[in-house]
């Protein structure tokens, strides 16, 4: 199975594959989680340490991040016994000790248990043969695993860019409130100093405000929100991993709306920011979770 490219994944699934054997079933289970980087932790059946290579290496081709538990076990019929009795050998061992007791009268009688712990006596019961069903069940699982961090990851994707729409349109609603709010700045000034006495020059007053405006100014800030947001819409549409490339991205929009913020000579101006950085928060709760 080649690794799926071209749409974003989720770092969070669960998948579970069973392939039936002459005694029993083999069955795979893989979960992930996220995780900055790809981290994978195998257990196989006894005897079978030999295919962990060869697990770890179909997983690695697969996935790019998350931390990954791959778990398979051998599950036996209720009714298969798992030891057996070399009936032959006890009742010769069980002859000899009599044989013995009978010449040597001190000797103690022979126990079950002591019969059992005879080398030979109780063996292992011969498993089927392993490696192809082992190698099926894990790479059924990961198929499905794949295919469920793929559903999950459009899932994240879709809600991101439903939330930087949302981002979108408050960035344009801040430029309006920025113009509004320097112009009511503007007036707020003119007004307060025609109530002094002796009133400012207008040249001076036009200083005040220009000084202040530079204090205030964001266009900056807000161009560069405009530009994180084409950037992370442009992410989401790139094959292969991007979730660092998003959490980059969201830690810089959120700089650029604190700046906003701490900026801001305006109620208005200030609680559109507000609104911006939880819209940020909540796409950087998303972005953890994609590959």
């Amino acid at each position: 199975m080649a690794a799926m490219t071209g749409c974003v994944k989720s770092m969070t699934a669960f998948a579970r594959a069973q392939v039936p054997i002459e005694q029993g079933e083999v069955v795979c289970e893989l979960r992930s989680v996220n995780h900055r980087y790809l981290e994978v932790s195998i257990r196989l059946p006894d005897g079978l340490n030999a295919l962990e290579g060869m697990v770890r290496e179909r997983l690695l081709a697969a996935l790019a991040r998350g931390k990954v538990d791959c778990q398979v076990a051998w599950r036996k019929p209720p009714t298969e016994a798992g030891l057996v009795v070399d009936h032959h050998l006890a009742a010769e061992i069980a002859r000899a000790a009599e044989t013995l007791r009978a010449a040597h009268a001190t000797l103690a009688p022979l126990t079950v248990a002591d019969v059992l712990r005879w080398p030979g006596v109780v063996v292992a019961r011969s498993g089927p043969a392993m490696d192809g069903p082992v190698k099926d069940a894990c790479e059924r699982a990961l198929t499905a695993l794949v295919e469920h961090r793929t559903r999950e990851g459009e899932r994240l994707a879709q809600g991101l860019r439903e939330k930087l729409d949302l981002m979108d349109a408050g960035v344009g609603a801040l430029r309006g409130l920025v113009a509004e709010g320097l112009a009511s700045l503007r007036q707020r000034l003119r007004t307060r100093v025609e109530a002094l006495a002796p009133p400012l020059e207008g040249a001076r007053l036009e200083q005040e405000v220009v000084l202040l405006a530079q204090r205030a100014d964001v266009e900056e800030e807000i161009e560069r929100l405009g530009v994180h947001i084409a950037e992370a819409r442009a992410a989401l549409a790139q094959a292969g991993p991007i979730g660092r490339h998003l959490d980059f991205l969201m830690q810089e929009l959120n700089r650029e709306a604190n700046t906003v913020a701490s900026k801001s000579l305006s109620a208005r101006v200030s609680s559109a920011a507000v609104g911006l950085k939880v819209l940020i928060e909540q796409m950087r709760e998303q972005v953890q979770n994609i590959e």
